[in-house]
């Protein structure tokens, strides 16, 4: 099974965006699910549901802090290094998606927050919804990004 196909899988069974795209990488960042659910649970429908950074991006974002984070805050060339790729990810989320904001991806027009009750997840959900998508876009794009890494 791809990251992307997990990640797809995870969000069908109720976890949020970012749970789903943290969560397809357990194994590269070697944590247990639960763990990964819980860090990431925070990140869900724009960080709270107030719509701004997609979760699906933040999933991305968190695993790459994982994976390539600096742990100094004197390290300025692994802090640049990070940032570099955490940019070189959500452009390209962006290319392919039109924005990571959101909001924006889901058609809403009012800026700042949303409810804080979570959506049921039904079939009505799914249909109006862009989101099982973009989790997949991003797993698919943190994979092939982890890929390039490994062969630098």
């Amino acid at each position: 099974m791809t990251k992307k196909e997990k990640a797809m899988e995870l969000f069908s069974q109720g976890y949020n965006c970012s749970q789903s795209v943290a969560g397809a990488f357990c194994q590269e960042i070697g944590m247990d699910f639960e763990t990964v659910a819980k860090i990431a649970s925070s990140f869900g429908g724009g960080m709270g549901r107030l719509r701004e950074v997609c979760g699906a991006v933040s999933g991305m974002f968190i695993v790459t802090g994982l994976l390539y984070g600096y742990g100094s805050p004197e390290d300025y060339e692994a802090k640049k290094t990070l940032y570099t790729k955490v940019q070189s990810l959500a452009f390209k989320f962006k290319e392919q998606n039109g924005s990571y904001i959101c909001r924006e991806l889901l058609g809403l027009d009012k800026k700042g927050s949303d409810s804080p009750i979570p959506e049921k997840r039904t079939e009505e959900y799914y249909k109006k919804r862009p989101c099982k998508l973009l989790v997949g876009d991003a797993a698919e794009i943190l994979e092939q990004f982890i890929e390039e890494q490994k062969s630098k």
